[in-house]
């Protein structure tokens, strides 16, 4: 997260550094959703508040993971949870943000979530005077930390109230090399941060382990602290690695053991650098490419996917957590030329050819799929600019200009097709290797591949979600209740008086009968 907000800071992009980044990021990003739209049309101030707030939670909120201080760390889980729901509303990027939002949750604790049976239903006793004073220093890091968080928004991007127009003015006041320096001084202290927190968490295990009881069970907690402890090490020295290179004097300074170590499984892709947005795109308009299929060369008819951007009159869908790699990839080709996409040569020869798993790739009913019956003698693909439209236009979301041709009109043997596979190595391959289906495991996988194939993969995922969180919810309410969800025990009457005096002289009846009866058995 520190690295994903440094990044677009040393990347020296002029609309992140203007603080108008999210006036192009709504529709420019790789999948919009509808609540972009709503999102984009927000006043330029507000925009520019915006990035004010996520350099703050990207950058400045991430060392507050290691706070001692609790109230800290849920300050930052709280920041990083309000980013991650916002992209998720404002945006389709997967399953990312809700891997982020797991990974946040190592900030909370049990006290937090409440998961300490009988907690809500202890009384609160004030808290001795040692112990108030103890909680001092806390609470005074906590005033600090608030304090120095205010004035470094305000002193560095110059956060002004306008009263007259209700607004908020924003501007950055640092400069590139003052950012640059202040990235050496603390690039350093970031990661002798982990390395403390790391070794804190190792000698707690440690801790943990000498108070297991029997030499089995101590003995198969060593191997498991052993074997954890060397991976979880090893993976935080190669993390570093590409961690330092936002930072180049930093780099150069890390340890040549972990520089050999990260060497030795690079190709294994373990640890990367890491930079979300780190230059924004599509500033004069988001670039889109958009198929076009013919059967005589001359009327053509555009080829719709399922979720990129087309119609112009059709909503941005919402298909988290799906990823749609398809449409996905189509938003990169856009930026560049087809050249520096080969896969899309791929695409159009497979569209030529008709093969039914790649048009289930852009439209999953093959019925909606304007070339289902025959496959297209042509395919071509043009460029155009996409902006959202006005709040005023009514019964459209886009509006769209044709820049030029993205990808020649070709057909089956065409020499500019074939010239095209030959130079991306995919002519002339080989036919993959024919798989048995005989076997029960792979008729049973076939016959459940075609009952799902009609739905959508986002209708499926969230069906699997929320049948999952129905079974939990029922296990709750038929399962043994916890035992904080018990009434509290009621406290005893005291007798009285007459029931006293019963009962005390009846006392004197029930030892004489008891001494009766000892005395028969004796």
């Amino acid at each position: 997260m520190f690295a994903s907000g440094v990044v677009k800071l040393t990347s020296r992009c002029p609309a992140w550094w203007g603080l108008t980044a999210l006036t192009y990021h709504y529709e420019t990003q790789c999948l919009p959703t509808p609540a972009s739209w709503f999102a984009h049309h927000l006043p330029v101030w507000l925009h520019k508040l915006s990035v004010v707030a996520t350099f703050l939670i990207e950058i400045a909120m991430p060392p507050l993971f290691f706070m001692p201080a609790r109230r800290l760390r849920l300050a930052a889980f709280y920041s990083q949870v309000l980013l991650q729901v916002l992209i998720i509303v404002t945006g389709n990027y997967n399953f990312f943000n809700l891997l982020t939002l797991v990974l946040t949750t190592a900030l909370l604790d049990d006290k937090h979530l409440a998961a300490e049976s009988g907690h809500s239903h202890r009384k609160k006793t004030p808290a001795s005077w040692p112990k108030a004073l103890l909680g001092l220093p806390a609470l005074l890091l906590e005033l600090t930390v608030a304090g120095l968080l205010s004035y470094g928004a305000v002193h560095c991007f110059g956060l002004e109230v306008d009263w007259e127009q209700y607004t908020v003015r924003s501007r950055t006041t640092f400069t590139f090399h003052q950012f640059s320096q202040w990235l050496k001084v603390v690039t350093l202290p970031t990661i002798w941060l982990g390395v403390a927190s790391l070794t804190w968490e190792l000698l707690r295990a440690l801790w943990r382990w000498t108070q297991v009881w029997g030499w089995l069970g101590k003995f198969c907690a060593a191997v498991q602290l052993f074997i954890f402890g060397i991976a979880t090490a090893a993976l935080f020295l190669i993390s570093l690695v590409p961690y330092s290179y936002m930072e180049p004097s930093t780099h150069g300074r890390l340890w040549t053991g972990a520089h050999r170590l990260f060497g030795a499984v690079e190709h294994l892709q373990l640890a990367s650098s890491y930079g979300l947005f780190r230059r924004m795109s599509g500033l004069g308009g988001r670039p889109e490419v958009v198929l076009e299929g013919s059967y005589d060369g001359h009327h053509w008819t555009e080829i719709e996917f399922m979720y990129k951007p087309g119609n112009v009159s059709r909503p941005p869908p919402v298909v988290v957590p799906h990823q749609p790699r398809l449409d996905w990839q189509m938003w990169f080709a856009a930026l560049g030329p087809h050249t520096h996409s080969p896969w899309f040569t791929s695409l159009v020869l497979c569209l030529l050819q008709g093969k039914e798993p790649v048009i289930r790739l852009i439209q999953n009913d093959v019925a909606r799929y304007p070339f289902h019956k025959q496959p297209p003698t042509y395919v071509r693909a043009q460029l155009y600019k996409y902006w959202f439209s006005q709040p005023g236009e009514q019964g459209r979301w886009w509006r769209r200009q044709w820049v030029e041709e993205f990808f020649p009109s070709v057909s089956l043997g065409d020499p500019v097709l074939d010239t095209l596979l030959r130079q991306f190595g995919l002519q002339d391959k080989s036919p993959p290797r024919a798989r048995s289906a005989s076997s029960a495991l792979a008729q049973a996988l076939h016959w459940l591949r075609s009952q799902l194939s009609p739905l959508e993969a986002p209708t499926l995922l969230w069906g699997l979600i929320l049948t999952v969180g129905a079974i939990r919810v029922m296990q709750a309410l038929l399962g043994p209740r916890p035992s904080w969800w018990s009434p509290p025990a009621r406290e005893e009457r005291p007798a009285p008086k007459d029931s006293a005096r019963g009962q005390a002289a009846s006392a004197p009846n029930s030892r004489s009968s008891s001494s009766q009866t000892s005395r028969r058995r004796k």
